[in-house]
């Protein structure tokens, strides 16, 4: 059974950073897509970064140059540098895996999801 447990989250000042970590277990698989996504009270969920199954990488606009995704195969573990965090940033954290060669930021194309790891930012 796949499993994604995500850590790291927290509560910071605007301007500052968290790195959120993703630990990965239950499948084999080669052809896996792996994605960050954030959902705040009231709005839609949001994709922020991916990372497909040829190491291609996409981040949302609102984030490009403040988040990083990245990910260490030998420890199964997809991680989210946030740096430059702002109140806007406040949201649930999400890491999902998908089966495929790219997944891209649409939630649809994930089939496991973790629980997810809180991050609040105050102004």
């Amino acid at each position: 059974q796949v499993q994604l447990v995500e850590s790291g989250g927290g509560s910071v000042q605007a301007g500052g950073s968290l790195r959120l970590s993703c630990a990965a277990s239950g499948y084999t698989a080669s052809n896996v897509c792996m994605g960050w996504f954030r959902q705040a009270p009231g709005k839609e969920r949001e994709g922020v970064a991916a990372i497909n199954a040829d190491g291609r990488i996409n981040y949302a606009d609102s984030v490009k140059g403040r988040f990083t995704i990245s990910q260490d195969n030998a420890k199964n573990t997809l991680y989210l540098q946030i740096n430059s965090l702002k109140p806007e940033d406040t949201a649930m954290y999400h890491c999902a895996a998908g089966l495929g060669p790219g997944c891209y930021l649409y939630s649809w194309a994930y089939k496991y999801w973790g629980q997810g790891t809180q991050v609040t930012v105050s102004s």
